[in-house]
């Protein structure tokens, strides 16, 4: 792992482009260690420093998210192969779900993607969600940043794939891409709020073959629910939008591809974009600071109190609602004996 005298040589490796840097760079800023974490906070606070090229390189952030099985890594390679092939450089963070038990994660996606895992133009990397909430990792922002300051054009990121409540994907991109499967059963998911919400695309897969009139369905059922929903301010209009792609075919994602560079462009010249970005920035900064306060919880004294505490709830002899306002108040106390 890099140390201090290290990060300057790796931060030159990630704004050459260097797929091994930039590797190596999101190892670093991955790891739990506080060591590694001062030198990932420095590695990208010199990637940032005004004057370097890698400071001012933005990368098109596409959202993927879908239930398992609906084609996720399909799409994303014949995606990114399409792509590649119009000489775009594309980074691929996928994320892989941790065992409750083990804590260990598969990170098969290099495999199904072994042609564009192949491809010259091409990175990709997967990530164990270990105990993070939302279908991505905790640190796949800052992989994000890495990626953009590596020269990459576009950054898929795909998420877990876990249902209704994977949204934290909205606070990475600036397109966020819904897949689904045709006659899946689920139409009504449509005019629910949450995952559906959120998208501002809804590409049903697997049209062709005897699938294809069923995924015409599909997407007819849920443009209809598209509709029921109030317009964003942030989209024009035409959008959200519903469209049938087939990842084995290559039908439909060149048309797709057209829809996500329209509605960037949209955001991007009507001053959504930058607000965009800026609210996610926001969003990112308080989410660092609830996970500061959750490790607090890690230290030896306040879990020793919290296992007190948990014992007593157990037994029945304190409320969790009692318990859990004993615990705040000893955190405040010991945050306020502090010097400042």
């Amino acid at each position: 792992m890099a140390g201090r005298a290290d990060v300057a040589e790796l931060a030159a490796g990630v704004a050459a482009g260097d797929r091994r840097a930039l590797a190596r760079a999101i190892t670093l800023v991955e790891s739990g260690r506080a060591d590694h974490r001062a030198d990932a906070l420095a590695l990208l606070a010199r990637l940032r420093a005004p004057g370097l090229p890698s400071a001012g390189r933005a990368a098109l952030r596409i959202g993927l998210s879908g239930t398992p099985g609906v084609g996720k890594s399909t799409f994303i390679e014949a995606f990114g192969l399409m792509l590649t092939a119009a000489g775009l450089r594309v980074a691929v963070l996928a994320v892989d779900p941790s065992s409750a038990r083990s804590g260990g994660s598969i990170l098969g996606d290099k495999t199904r993607m072994e042609r564009l895992s192949r491809d010259p133009m091409a990175f990709i990397r997967p990530s164990p969600s270990q105990a993070q909430m939302g279908g991505v990792a905790r640190r796949s922002r800052e992989a994000v940043a890495l990626c953009e300051a590596a020269g990459f054009d576009v950054v898929l990121i795909e998420t877990v794939g876990v249902g209704q409540s994977e949204t934290v994907v909205a606070e990475l991109c600036d397109i966020f891409v819904l897949l689904l499967a045709p006659a899946g059963g689920d139409e009504l998911q449509g005019v629910k709020r949450g995952i559906m919400e959120m998208a501002d695309l809804i590409l049903v897969n697997k049209a062709d073959g005897a699938l294809k009139p069923a995924a015409m369905r599909t997407m007819a059922d849920y443009a209809g629910a598209l509709g029921l929903l109030r317009r964003r301010a942030q989209d024009p209009a035409g959008y959200p939008k519903a469209l049938c792609v087939s990842a084995t075919t290559g039908e439909g994602l060149a048309g797709a591809w057209t829809d996500m560079q329209t509605l960037a462009g949209w955001r991007r010249e009507n001053g959504h974009w930058t607000a965009r970005r800026a609210g996610q920035a926001r969003h990112w900064f308080e989410e660092e600071v609830r996970q500061g306060l959750l490790s607090v919880l890690g230290q030896a004294s306040a879990r020793a109190r919290l296992d007190g505490l948990g014992a007593a709830v157990e037994d029945g002899r304190m409320t969790p609602e009692a318990a859990a306002a004993e615990m705040l108040d000893a955190l405040r106390r010991v945050d306020a004996s502090r010097p400042a």
